[in-house]
């Protein structure tokens, strides 16, 4: 039996594809859709969009003949897809794809399973595509948004093991990938359920690994990173570790933030940006946006907007606010599409320009950069060591000095190598 996988959303989506892969190929081969009887959807619903996307998906792949497995989560949030589907997983049941695929069962169980997907790297089947490889550190939050599904699907908090959160990311080196991405719901709530936070540890612990590699680390809430940030701050000094960091703000409005269940204040958010760029002249800020939460106005976005134009963010995710079944937040009378549009529109023209400002500064001079994926029309994507994304060429997985000679908002392009910084 011929069986391919589509994968949406985040990054632990992707972690957890690379499982169902090593596990289907063991008994099926693995093939494109065009050439598949089975197709197993990994799904994603944090937004409405997407979740719409992914139903139109099935039921195309159904009319053309082809048995539908759905996993990800949409297996616990859709009731439409998991009807349409011949067969389903939920995210913590991957182990038994292999049954669901051959007996087109519905294994979505009402509870959550404490599943340690570290403890699974050597079913794990990576696609050597790029220099990357993905590892999964927990699963679940300890989260309460208001505007969240994902914490339906995913449930309370479990944190994997460090020894085998280890094992996965040595045995990936051993494969050859150079860049370890750490993934989560939330990083910074890593051993919150055993007791303490644990990611500093982590961090320490995978810097000690020999070899010439590089570390992502995923998002995390400000409020997690504030009540760690001294030790957080001491791992981030190691250089193996990227000096990136994914804060979501969310809303630059305390108001806002408080409707959302957010848990800490825009004054925590400054505060982390504060020390970590005082700690690291050259620190990439990533941050997260949602624009028309049912609770903002004219005046709370304007402090979004100007909060933004004071941080200075080099990348922002901007989301416009989509009422998810079953939260609170789509019990709340919803913005009209226009008005989100709008101001989605403004702030995305400002934090393309603050982007396009950043990124400026770096124009002649050179870096160190790590080619991690391939790119358009034969070059490649590199990444500098606090993580700016650089178009260069080359060969994956290798380190070069490159010197940067343009820029766009989103990346920095180089010029021929260098032997030396």
């Amino acid at each position: 039996m011929r069986v391919a996988i589509e994968t949406y959303g985040c990054t632990m989506n992707q972690a957890d594809s690379d499982i169902i892969r090593g596990i289907l190929a063991k008994e099926f081969e693995i093939s494109d859709v065009s050439d598949a009887e089975v197709v197993v959807i990994n799904s994603c619903s944090v937004i409405d969009f997407t979740e719409r996307k992914i139903i139109r998906r099935i039921k195309e792949l159904k009319a053309s003949g082809k048995k539908v497995v759905l996993a990800g989560c949409m297996a616990r949030t859709s009731k439409e897809a998991l009807e349409l589907s011949d067969a389903a997983v939920s995210p913590d049941n991957l182990e038994k794809i292999a049954e669901a695929v051959k007996n087109s069962k519905k294994i979505v169980h009402i509870g959550w399973k404490n599943l340690d997907k570290a403890e699974m790297h050597e079913v794990k089947c990576r696609l050597k595509e790029n220099a990357i490889a993905i590892v999964s550190i927990s699963e679940g939050c300890v989260g309460e948004c208001s505007y969240c599904i994902t914490r339906f699907a995913r449930g309370p908090l479990r944190s994997f093991s460090i020894d085998n959160i280890l094992k996965e990311v040595k045995g990936a080196l051993d494969m050859g990938y150079k860049e370890i991405q750490l993934t989560s719901q939330d990083t910074g709530a890593y051993g919150i359920d055993k007791g303490y936070q644990m990611l500093p540890k982590l961090l320490k612990y995978i810097s000690e690994i020999p070899g010439n590699f590089r570390v992502r680390v995923g998002m995390m809430n400000p409020h997690h990173a504030k009540s760690m940030l001294e030790e957080l701050i001491e791992a981030y000094e190691s250089e193996k570790i990227y000096k990136f960091i994914h804060l979501p703000v969310q809303s630059g409005d305390n108001d806002v933030l408080k409707h959302m269940r957010r848990n800490y204040s825009v004054e925590d958010f400054i505060d982390v940006v504060r020390a970590f760029r005082e700690a690291f002249d050259d620190l990439t800020l990533s941050t997260d946006v949602i624009v028309g939460y049912p609770t903002e106005n004219e005046e709370s976005f304007m402090k979004t907007y100007e909060l933004m134009k004071r941080v200075k963010p080099d990348i922002v995710n901007i989301t416009r606010f989509s009422p998810r079944p079953g939260t609170p937040a789509a019990n709340l009378k919803d913005i009209p599409g226009w008005k989100k549009k709008i101001w989605s529109r403004k702030l995305t023209e400002l934090c393309r320009n603050i982007g396009a400002e950043n990124n400026s500064k770096f124009v002649g001079k050179k870096s160190l950069v790590l080619l991690t994926e391939y790119g358009k029309n034969s070059t490649v994507l590199a990444r500098t060591n606090s993580y700016k994304a650089v178009i260069t060429k080359g060969k994956l997985g290798e380190f070069k000095v490159v010197k940067i000679k343009s820029f766009t908002y989103a990346y920095l392009v180089a010029d021929d190598a260098y032997e030396s910084l």
